[in-house]
């Protein structure tokens, strides 16, 4: 009895004492205004989706979701010319969220990414009609089990499945925080944030939907592993040092921080550390789709509808790659001895294994699949650089080839048969001769990953390359140079087969898009010119924006 009233006596003299200390958060919304924009706007989307009538429900999300990206990226450019990038740089929302250069650059690339990504989802003119209605390349809803009675009865009533644009919204939100994260907490609660729309989204294709549900349960199934790896390596890192965030662990790891006995014995223990850190590392590596970590990336692009795959294949790689470096450069600088000999192995596989797999691929989406994994390497190697030129070259690289990326993927929806798309690389033969314009501009986009000169590949090739020669990795850039020939051979080939094959007689068509693929294709083909034959402005840009706030 004598306990209980001594507990409850430490209760209530406790309490006056906590209630003093307990402060109301602080939190700069014009900073995170982006991130807040995007998150309303997909809300918002979702209010529509239940209050609009079904009719006015495609043009509704459409604009929303355009208005949204334009508005989140007129806030990122704000917040540049208000110095947030460079001078006024600092930690915002109680230490969760870095606003400085390298945030800003990624977050407008992203949401740059995300407008053209919406153009492809709204497109509607490929398909022929179905029931006197235009089509687009998601399921008619998404529940029905494929060939079931419900989905011919939706695909009859001229459903369509405008979901996707809010998904699309909260993908992009996510994205926008994991590049800027400051916390691990707050890295996987953005990381959980983009992975869950992608999820589904790539699940919802409307021909050949059982592949598309084979590659989402693949892509979920594997994405919980990794996310897995990542809490792991969290709490582990927590165990370390104490605590989560980045300011943190760093100053644990490079024996500045003033620690308390109880912390004094786990901060000895590197062994915590390691495996938090490779841990954190191997999710980080999933999501950028580096080897051994690549096993998802040929069979999500191939069966996800592939405006999602482009989508994805664009954006995915800049939120991530955003995280890696701000993990290395912010947390882990003093432990680079012991991550750069391990990304330097990581680097030379992804960069050997993408480009020699990519050669056997007779699939034009698995091709483009591997392929991006050689470029995961590419970056890589301006991530091993471990200098300002290093992530400066990282940025201009991600930014050149997120459009790149984007336009390949919207012609490959251009090029169609009767069961939809013509993703074997045989039903190409000829395309040059039917249809010259899109074969060129396919053709462009093909020697910008190739890297040929005057294209956005070879500039961002060049700095990622020269950073790491000078950071010390020289025998990287020996590796990548010789990749790059090997992934030449096949991008070469494809143009080859486009414009010195005779053309069948049964080949496919090429579709007339509407007014939104053809902007996405015209954005990427102008983005790779300029950024290959002016990209000095973009380059001093990448550079101003290359310093991680601590």
């Amino acid at each position: 009895m004598s306990s209980t009233v001594a507990v409850h006596s430490l209760w209530t003299t406790a309490a006056p004492l906590a209630a003093d200390k307990i402060n109301a958060p602080k939190i700069e919304y014009a900073q995170l205004a982006p991130v807040l924009i995007v998150f309303g706007v997909a809300i918002l989307g979702i209010l529509l989706e239940a209050f609009l009538p079904r009719r006015f429900r495609y043009t509704g999300q459409v604009g929303l979701a355009v208005v949204g990206m334009a508005a989140a990226f007129a806030a990122v450019v704000a917040l540049a010319a208000g110095g947030y990038a460079t001078t006024k740089a600092h930690i915002a929302a109680m230490g969760a969220v870095a606003v400085d250069g390298p945030a800003l650059f990624l977050q407008g690339t992203i949401l740059l990414v995300g407008m053209v990504g919406v153009f492809t989802f709204a497109e509607r003119r490929l398909d022929p009609k179905a029931h006197g209605r235009h089509v687009d390349s998601f399921a008619a809803q998404g529940s029905a089990v494929p060939g079931s009675d419900q989905e011919k009865d939706a695909v009859r009533a001229g459903f369509t499945t405008t979901e996707v644009f809010p998904l699309l919204m909260f993908a992009v939100g996510g994205m926008l925080i994991f590049p800027a994260a400051n916390d691990l907490l707050t890295l996987f609660v953005a990381l959980e944030v983009f992975s869950l729309p992608l999820y589904l989204l790539c699940a919802l294709a409307r021909r050949r939907r059982l592949m598309s549900q084979e590659a989402a349960v693949k892509y979920f199934l594997l994405g919980a592993f990794s996310s897995a790896f990542l809490l792991f390596g969290i709490a582990l890192l927590y165990g370390y040092a104490g605590t989560v965030s980045y300011s943190g662990i760093a100053s644990v790891v490079d024996g500045t921080a003033k620690l308390n006995p109880a912390l004094a014995d786990s901060a000895g223990n590197d062994a915590l550390l390691l495996i938090g850190a490779a841990l954190v590392g191997m999710g980080l590596l999933f999501k950028v789709g580096a080897v051994p970590f690549h096993m998802w990336t040929p069979d999500v692009y191939e069966g996800a509808p592939t405006p999602v795959t482009g989508f994805m294949a664009a954006a995915t790689k800049v939120a991530a790659f955003g995280a890696l470096l701000r993990l290395l450069y912010v947390v882990l600088p003093e432990l680079r001895w012991d991550w750069r000999p391990v990304l330097w192995g990581v680097a030379i596989l992804t960069m050997l294994v993408g480009a020699i797999v990519a050669v056997t691929q007779t699939d034009v989406k698995r091709l483009l699949a591997y392929s991006s994994i050689a470029h995961a390497g590419f970056i890589l190697a301006g991530v091993i650089a471990t200098t300002p030129e290093g992530v400066s070259s990282v940025l201009f690289y991600l930014a050149a080839y997120s459009f790149v990326t984007l336009g390949a993927f919207a012609v490959v929806t251009l090029v169609r048969d009767a069961g939809g798309e013509a993703t074997h690389l045989s039903r190409w033969a000829g395309l040059g001769r039917r249809s010259p314009l899109v074969a060129a501009v396919f053709a462009i986009f093909l020697l910008a990953f190739a890297g040929i000169p005057l294209t956005s590949g070879f500039a961002g090739k060049f700095a990622v390359f020269s950073a790491a020669a000078q950071g010390g990795a020289m025998p990287l850039v020996i590796v990548g140079v010789i990749s790059s020939a090997i992934a030449a051979f096949f991008y070469i080939r494809v143009i080859v087969l486009m414009f010195f094959s005779e053309p069948k007689a049964d080949g496919p068509t090429v579709a007339v898009p509407s007014p939104l693929t053809s902007t996405a294709i015209a954005v990427g083909v102008a983005v790779t010119l300029v950024l290959g034959v002016a990209p000095q402005y973009f380059l001093d840009l990448a550079n101003q924006a290359g310093v991680f706030v601590r």
